[in-house]
């Protein structure tokens, strides 16, 4: 795959065309003139067939060792033990703040749970012999903000509230910070403010736990964003500004509006290592949980997991969290809508966060409203992708249908957003060329784990989960 230099070389040429480098999808008002559209189709023949929204499976042939890997992500397992401790020291806090946490004494974690029945209808929807268990992380249905988010968004949220009050001489590492669940101190936050552009579950989850903390919080969210996750925001006296145009509208409005106040704090799903390591956390918890499970994981008991991509912060920070934990034996796989395949063109081309969806006609409209992202992040994109396995595509109303069936045979009820990763498990099994070049023998496979990571839906309101379950075609 062409390198970074080389790319953003090639991406110069589409600045005629009102094309800025590093800038959100809003900015681009025209596709890329036929000529450098050919010239990327010559280079990189797969964007044709993302052109044309065609559900394919890419793998990723820069993938290499974790050892190989590393360097490039800029953290390291340190990095990870730091945001375990914070986390920690705040599980008391969040124990009186959200009584919902009591029951994990103030982590925020999920269950794995196994979906048999769900596999045997995989197999028969597919036409293909799934080996193997298949396990769900059910993120979708995490305390506070029910999906992924409050994995990362909250953790940066307590990060930062962590670092004004340790610089006012409010709080030392060694205090019980459940003392941050007062009105002193709600006083003392509400001198700051937070702001964030969300398509929905990240802004739930920032907006939520700021505002639990006394922070003054501005949500902007962007048109994709479900009016049901606006009107919970504002239940809980957060600020939400919305936006008639996309993700990258709503964090650029975001981002102007913390410019502009010296006191208030932007969260950058794009680019924040913060969010990272928030994510990066699951790893290790996922470790323990296989080992009360009694689940191997090893060259001979391979483990694959498929991750749902939005902008590419959850997932990135989750792969990274795996690979740390369960090294070269894990292969991590995003998937993505074929309206939004953002990550997967920019990993492809070595563009990142130089091209966008909309610079080749893909207009990054999509059921998938926690997906629906046009430009992915560059930071998480150079960090990650030599730690990737590879990425595929689903059409939306796969999304739905998958949700119906998990719905009738297990009783599970998600997003549609969090089904884009049920299809992971037929479409490795069925990929013999991927397996042969992993060295994954039909023995190997009899003994893999497929993780398939749900990453919201806890929280749908029964009503808009009946227009979901009636838009499936089972």
């Amino acid at each position: 795959m062409t390198g970074v230099s080389e790319s953003s070389q090639q991406s110069s040429s589409l600045k005629d065309e009102g094309y800025i480098p590093g800038k959100h999808s809003y900015w681009v008002n025209t596709n890329m003139k036929s000529t450098e559209i050919q010239q990327l189709l010559n280079e990189y023949p797969l964007v044709k067939n993302l052109m044309e929204l065609e559900e394919i499976f890419w793998f990723n042939p820069c993938n290499t060792t974790l050892k190989e890997g590393l360097s490039f992500v800029g953290l390291v397992a340190d990095d990870v033990g730091d945001a375990e401790a914070r986390l920690d020291r705040f599980a008391p806090y969040l124990c009186q703040a959200f009584p919902e946490t009591a029951a994990m004494h103030g982590i925020i974690e999920s269950e794995i749970v196994a979906i048999p029945a769900m596999r045997k209808t995989l197999e028969q929807h597919y036409g293909v012999d799934i080996t193997g268990r298949i396990l769900l992380k059910k993120d979708s249905h995490l305390p506070i903000s029910g999906s992924i988010k409050a994995r990362g968004g909250i953790y940066e949220v307590l990060t930062h509230a962590e670092k004004l009050a340790l610089q006012a001489g409010w709080l030392s590492e060694n205090d019980d910070y459940s003392k941050l669940f007062s009105e002193e101190f709600r006083q003392f936050f509400n001198q700051y403010s937070i702001a964030v552009g969300s398509t929905g579950n990240l802004g739930l989850s920032i907006g939520i736990v700021s505002a639990r903390l006394g922070f003054n919080v501005s949500v902007h969210m962007s048109a994709d964003a479900r009016e049901w996750k606006k009107q919970k925001l504002r239940s809980h006296g957060v600020n939400v500004v919305e936006h008639e145009l996309d993700y990258g509208v709503a964090v650029a409005r975001g981002r102007k509006e913390a410019e502009s106040d010296p006191n208030c704090f932007f969260i950058d799903d794009e680019n924040s290592q913060t969010l990272f390591l928030g994510y990066s956390v699951a790893g290790g918890r996922v470790k323990a949980q296989f080992e009360q499970m009694n689940i191997v994981v090893d060259e001979d008991h391979p483990l694959f997991v498929y991750l749902p991509c939005g902008v590419g912060g959850g997932p990135g920070g989750v792969a990274f969290g795996l690979k740390l934990a369960f090294g070269d034996h894990v292969h991590c796989i995003f998937a993505e809508p074929t309206h939004s395949p953002s990550m997967l063109l920019g990993v492809y081309t070595g563009l990142h966060d130089n091209i966008c969806v909309q610079d080749i006609g893909i207009d990054n409209i999509t059921a998938a409203d926690g997906l629906a992202v046009g430009r992915a992040s560059g930071f998480v994109g150079r960090a990650m992708e030599r730690l990737l396995d590879g990425f595929y595509t689903v059409q939306d109303q796969e999304m739905y249908n998958l949700l119906g069936l998990l719905d009738r045979d297990e009783g599970i009820r998600l997003e549609p957003s969090a089904l884009v990763g049920m299809a992971g498990p037929a479409r490795v099994s069925g990929n013999l060329d991927y397996l042969n070049n992993k060295n994954l023998s039909a023995e190997k496979m009899k003994q893999a784990t497929h993780l398939v990571w749900a990453t919201g839906g806890g929280m749908v309101p029964a009503d808009e989960m009946t227009k979901y379950l009636a838009t499936a075609k089972i």
